[in-house]
């Protein structure tokens, strides 16, 4: 049997196709070889879209929230002593129990942090979100970690309905909170401090009080829940400010960063900053927690190993 030639049949009349149809670029060929419609090209496009948001949406909730960043960098210092080069201080923030994370959450970091052996710990507040009574099943994580330079805290804009209570348990875990006050540490034959001030926006920070104490020449390490407050610290005899707040943003887009950061942290947001006047160094956490939404995207949550040296 003769196989009929492929194209229009005998006698049969095509129409023309109206002026302008037929001159835009050809639409994509489905799996079965055959031109897909414009409804069909437009469906699976919006489908694809859809597709994305709800992937990158997922990684977001679910993905980057629980995906622990450890940023470990050695930090030169020109004035702290050489009894203290090697110092390895652990820098954590902005935990939030009781928004997105829990007992079970701050387990995972405390894993974390005894892994890298710490000499040192320094807490920058927002240990909760809300209520002091979250922190309570936390107590005996928190007590687990050892430094045996000490663990130091100062109190965040969101620990300030229950300050009583979140400074017993925190000093029921082992930490030091520090408020408008300083604590020195001995070594060596040689000492430095750390200092901690009241939270910016709810608290009454004193630079002067948390000086007050500490002996001229001594290498100070302050700890400041907003970065931004390094303008005013600066001023003052500390060499190194630790500070949280900012999340990084929380959420930041590509080639944009963060498109939000919290009041206090609009200028010091992400990492290590050097103030205009004295360089003063001001590293700023991204937190281990987040408040708002129960969100992170291209900002992971961190824990901080900064290595002292001299420098």
């Amino acid at each position: 049997m003769s196989k009929k030639p492929f194209g229009r049949s005998p006698g049969r009349t095509v129409p023309a196709a109206p002026d302008g149809a037929g001159t835009g670029p050809p639409l994509p060929e489905g799996r079965s070889g055959r031109k897909m419609t414009r409804r069909q090209f437009l469906a699976r496009g919006a489908g694809a879209v859809v597709g994305a948001g709800l992937l990158a949406g997922g990684y977001a909730w679910q993905g980057e929230p629980n995906w622990l960043e450890v940023t470990r960098r050695e930090l030169p210092l020109a004035e702290l002593p050489s009894a203290f080069a090697g110092t390895r201080l652990v820098h954590f923030s902005d935990v939030h129990l009781g928004f997105n994370k829990d007992a079970k959450d701050l387990a995972r970091l405390t894993k974390h942090i005894k892994e890298e052996q710490p000499d040192l710990i320094c807490f920058t507040g927002d240990i909760v979100d809300s209520y002091a009574e979250d922190l309570t099943d936390s107590v005996p994580l928190l007590a687990e970690l050892q430094a045996p330079l000490g663990k130091y805290a100062i109190l965040g804009n969101h620990d300030y309905k229950n300050t009583e209570l979140l400074t017993r348990l925190l000093t029921e875990a082992g930490f030091r909170v520090l408020r408008n006050e300083s604590y020195l540490i001995k070594q060596g034959g040689a000492t430095i401090a750390v200092a901690g001030l009241d939270d910016m926006l709810h608290g009454k920070p004193d630079p002067e009080a948390a000086v007050r104490d500490i002996p001229d020449g001594i290498f100070t390490v302050l700890l400041m829940h907003e970065p931004d407050y390094a303008e005013v610290a600066e001023a003052y005899p500390f060499h190194l400010q630790l500070s949280g707040h900012s999340h990084g943003g929380q959420i930041r887009l590509p080639l944009v960063g963060a498109p939000f950061t919290p009041y206090g942290s609009q200028k010091y947001i992400d990492g290590l900053y050097y103030t205009e006047n004295k360089a003063m160094p001001v590293y700023v956490n991204r937190g281990f927690g987040e408040t708002l939404m129960p969100l992170r995207f291209l900002c992971r949550p961190e824990l901080t190993v900064l290595t002292l040296r001299r420098g």
